[in-house]
């Protein structure tokens, strides 16, 4: 019977492996080996000098470690190490333990990225290993409930540690702060997790702040922009991006006074200036006035909600126009928290707190590796001199 003819029956565990992946699995260990044996040719290079007495040298090969597989992303691959053996007769042996390889990894660390999103995707901790399989194949193994529940007291170390370090050389020139709510609360009295995101002076977006507070309240924004300031934030942001909690506002005026105020749009207008062609922009003053005087009758709470915010709404236009999609809103957090409100929606009950900061954490630092960079990159130095601008455009210095 000719091979084309014969029909494979599916694998019974559901799972199919097709060549693609076969291949990309094959060639990752090929990638693997090579990176290894480069290590290796490295260390024994650097101890070929050393002889022993009778002339033998004294690091030589020495076989292989047992194979082992490391669960990735495209699935479990297998890799062996070699061993050195160290003929010396000293008390500092020589062994071979290459970088990428550490002596007990079992997981790469795309996997364990994996599993808050999925437990953010509303999959169980019970079902973590029947959907790791699905997606990395049947020999997934290793990602029990209970190292679910191990590598989740991990993110909560992490989080701790990134809260401690220090921003002593650090510049931000925009910070976007914004409160999240999470449906179910969280099981503790602090119902609102804070959130503050920085750009520094190269473009770069980064998560600066993120801790539990009482709804706002201007002692907790305080407590946490405070220890923004203890950690070696000294110089004060240029401009803030946030909402109307006024929580914030207070806060940010005494602890970094210079600090120009952007209300977010987005919450403010739903959008409406963005909608707007740059050439209608300038002249959103005038269409401010308009719309005041031609409702201002009729729905004048809703009116009133625009006029006493009005300068705040409108800050964005003295920084450089390629900046001002970045700086009307406090998108990158709301954007970022759209999943962790998708999540916390399908669990039952009360999030712990550490479960609800480490698993929003997890996903900021993930999200965060996808952030742009600000547009206008060198307009940033202009706004570290003080540059002034107006409707976004750079204004020329004139001579004293």
């Amino acid at each position: 019977m000719s091979e084309t003819t014969i029909t494979q029956l599916p694998d019974p565990s559901g799972f199919t492996s097709d060549p693609f992946t076969d291949v990309l699995r094959d060639g990752a260990r090929k990638l693997i080996e090579q990176a290894i044996h480069a290590e290796l040719t490295a260390l024994m290079n650097a101890f070929s000098g050393d002889k022993l007495e009778d002339g033998r040298a004294r690091l030589v090969r020495h076989g292989h470690l047992p194979e082992r597989e490391v669960m990735t992303g495209i699935g479990p691959v297998p890799v062996k190490v070699p061993r050195v053996r160290d003929r010396g007769a000293g008390k500092d042996k020589v062994t071979f333990t290459p970088s990428i390889l550490p002596r007990y990894l079992r997981k790469a660390k795309s996997v364990e990225d994996l599993l808050p999103w999925l437990y953010l995707k509303g999959v169980s901790t019970g079902d973590f290993s029947e959907a790791l399989e699905a997606l990395l194949g049947p020999n997934a193994k290793g990602l029990s409930a209970k190292t679910v529940t191990r590598l989740k007291a991990g993110w909560w170390k992490d989080y701790e540690a990134w809260q401690k370090r220090d921003l002593g050389n650090r510049r931000f020139l925009y910070i976007w702060a914004d409160g999240v709510y999470f449906k179910p609360r969280m099981a503790e009295e602090k119902q609102c997790v804070l959130v503050i995101v920085g750009a520094d002076e190269y473009g770069r977006k980064e998560l600066l702040a993120m801790t539990d507070g009482f709804r706002e309240s201007t002692q907790s924004w305080r407590e946490v922009l405070l220890d923004l300031k203890r950690r070696g934030l000294k110089q004060d942001p240029k401009l803030a991006i946030g909402d109307g909690a006024l929580g914030f506002w207070t806060a940010l005026r005494e602890v970094f006074a210079t600090t120009q105020e952007q209300r977010c749009w987005v919450h403010k207008t739903m959008n409406v200036l963005n909608a707007l062609p740059k050439s209608i922009q300038a002249k959103a003053n005038t269409a401010f006035d308009f719309f005041v005087a031609t409702y201002g009758v009729k729905w004048d709470k809703a009116v009133a909600k625009l006029v006493k915010d009005r300068d705040a709404l409108l800050t964005f236009y003295d920084y450089p126009a390629e900046h001002w999609k970045h700086i009307r809103t406090s998108n990158p957090i709301e954007s970022t928290f759209a999943t962790v409100r998708h999540r916390t929606k399908r669990t039952k009950g009360c999030l712990s707190r550490k479960t609800g900061l480490a698993m929003a954490f997890k996903l900021m630092m993930s999200a965060q590796k996808k952030w742009r960079k600000l547009d206008g990159q060198n307009r940033l130095p202009e706004i570290i001199q003080g540059v002034e601008f107006r409707d976004g455009i750079r204004q020329l210095q004139t001579a004293a």
